[in-house]
């Protein structure tokens, strides 16, 4: 089961960190990510953490701005978002996966369980 919250409205330049809580997984095996989803726009792969080495990955649109992290102990993983913009606006969603972070931010693999996400705005 997948958790998100901590979405919210926020102003151009302002930041929100999101977090998950995943239950029922071992996530120490698992990939987490965390997608987005905006009205009449492609479902998109923004960050990612691999489940070993702890490597993150991030879509270009977000590099420098975005944050993810995990605590496996908690079975918790957050995304920090910061300097956000009104393009960043949409419903952020995470996933936990047996897959590897750059086949799931590139569409490759379809996360097979969503959650109901948390809304993100940006806006002035």
């Amino acid at each position: 089961q997948l958790q998100a919250s901590g979405g919210g409205l926020v102003q151009p330049g302002g930041s929100l960190r999101l977090s998950c809580e995943i239950s029922g997984l071992s996530l120490h095996y698992y990939a987490i990510a965390w997608f987005r989803w905006a009205p009449g726009k492609e479902r998109e792969g923004v960050s990612c953490i691999a489940p070993s080495s702890g490597g993150t990955y991030h879509v270009d649109s977000v590099k420098g701005r975005f944050t993810i992290a995990r605590d496996n102990a908690k079975n918790m993983a957050y995304l920090q978002m910061d300097s956000l913009k009104p393009e960043d606006t949409a419903r952020y969603y995470c996933t936990a996966e047996l897959a590897p972070c750059s086949q799931l931010l590139n569409g490759y693999i379809r996360p097979s369980s969503w959650g109901q996400g948390t809304q993100v705005t940006v806006s002035s």
